[in-house]
């Protein structure tokens, strides 16, 4: 089930049947309506994510990643994940909750976080899934109950939130799993790192949707493979949405 809920319902029921037309989108055309929604500008940002353009200090606090800055968090387990020869995404597990991080180009004046909550949701439900999508306290976001294999080989459901952020000629995706999924107080700090990292798209030209290319901070450690192997299973059937990645070896930072 692929539910939305907005906030003016009652306007809309108001309206009844009668044909709205405001700036050439027909509002009773699903079409236009997605097309719409879709083609929006990226909306303001006033708690963050931030662009570098927007902080003085971005290295203070936070963990150099080249494309992206992460906040430094005590306890936390900082991993990044690659494609192919680069680096494309990092993830923060804190204790039993984890958000993956990811930054994509985007159109100069397009936000794609619409178009690609669609493309995600398409993907988990085909497997199955279930997704609902609801204003959260980051904005639209989707709730996903996706199927898996437990260990002893018997069927579950794991709960995953995808949240979005559209920003000047970018786009930073977060992915939520583990109990900040589920249990709002768990995902507080998760939203907070979130909404404090700071994006370093690059002056060169890249096609929207191209990943952010990240590097290793100076003082990251390599951890085995082994340990890491079974979450990189896991993780990768939530990658869906921006294209399914070949994920290699990580590599992980504790502070």
């Amino acid at each position: 089930m692929f539910g939305r809920r907005k906030k003016d319902s009652a306007a809309e029921d108001a309206a009844g049947a009668d044909e709205q037309v405001v700036d050439g989108v027909d509002s009773n055309d699903p079409a236009d309506v997605t097309r719409s929604r879709v083609r929006l500008e990226p909306e303001p940002r006033p708690d963050g994510p931030w662009d570098i353009s927007e902080v003085r200090e971005p290295g203070e606090g936070r963990v150099d990643l080249g494309g992206l800055f992460v906040p430094g968090v005590e306890g936390m387990e900082l991993r990044v994940e690659v494609a192919g020869d680069a680096i494309v995404a990092a993830t923060v597990v804190l204790q039993d909750s984890a958000i993956q991080l990811q930054g994509f180009a985007a159109p100069k004046k397009e936000g794609i976080w619409g178009e690609v909550r669609e493309e995600i949701a398409s993907g988990i439900t085909q497997q199955g899934g279930v997704i609902d999508e609801v204003e959260g306290p980051l904005g639209w976001e989707l709730r996903a109950q996706v199927p898996v294999q437990l260990p002893d080989g018997t069927g579950g459901v794991q709960v995953v939130r995808f949240i979005g952020v559209d920003g000047p000629r970018w786009f930073l995706r977060g992915v939520i799993s583990g109990q900040g999924a589920v249990q709002p107080q768990a995902a507080g700090l998760l939203e907070q790192i979130f909404r404090d990292t700071v994006v370093v798209r690059g002056e060169g030209p890249m096609a929207p949707r191209d990943p952010i290319v990240l590097k290793l901070p100076d003082d990251a450690q390599m951890v085995a493979e082994g340990s890491v192997q079974q979450e990189q299973q896991e993780g990768s059937r939530f990658s869906g949405g921006m294209g399914q990645l070949q994920r290699g070896p990580e590599i992980t930072e504790v502070r």
